[in-house]
């Protein structure tokens, strides 16, 4: 994460908490967030030097102007004024994670061969929110690769417990005692 994206970030997050709009801008960031991911060009846009800042900003207010937060408007017209619309992944992810401390909330992604079912993701989420607990926000990513079991991925920790992972220690094991 970048400099500027935890700065603006978490002075976002810290507008928004003082103002009871944490939860309201955190849902908004997230449809923005998408729709940037989805749109790269409309980020461009906002990048591009061949618009002045003021056209820029006229753009946001064109299509956000009502439809989200005032605060989060401007705080997208800051970025681009100051050049750092660049970051607004990075400044979503620092709101994101002050968001998620605050509020217990840990994010987990759990990788597995084939996506879980609604009933597997259920009891996954309630188990690791009785062992940890907090509210998990459990996401599910398939691999393919990993053949079958799961890994999950949290708190800047892995814990594998998948096939490929097994026969990845059994390879080494014999490998080292066979050589």
């Amino acid at each position: 994460m970048t400099q500027v994206g935890t700065v603006y970030g978490e002075a976002l997050y810290e507008l928004a908490l003082s103002e009871g709009l944490d939860e309201a801008i955190r849902q908004e960031l997230t449809v923005l967030e998408q729709a940037f991911r989805e749109e790269p060009d409309y980020s461009r846009l906002l990048r591009s030097p061949n618009l002045s800042k003021a056209e820029r900003c006229g753009i946001l207010d064109e299509a956000f102007r009502g439809r989200v937060q005032p605060y989060l408007l401007n705080f997208l017209k800051i970025l681009v004024e100051k050049g750092y619309v660049g970051s607004f992944p990075q400044c979503c992810a620092a709101f994101t994670r002050r968001y998620n401390e605050d509020h217990g909330i840990l994010p987990v992604t759990a990788v597995t061969a084939v996506a879980l079912t609604p009933e597997q993701t259920a009891a996954l989420t309630e188990k690791l929110s009785r062992i940890t607990g907090k509210t998990v926000a459990l996401c599910n990513r398939v691999n393919p690769d990993v053949l079958g079991g799961v890994r999950l991925d949290y708190d800047g920790k892995r814990l594998d417990d998948t096939v490929s992972n097994r026969l990845e220690s059994i390879h080494s094991l014999l490998k080292k005692d066979v050589l």
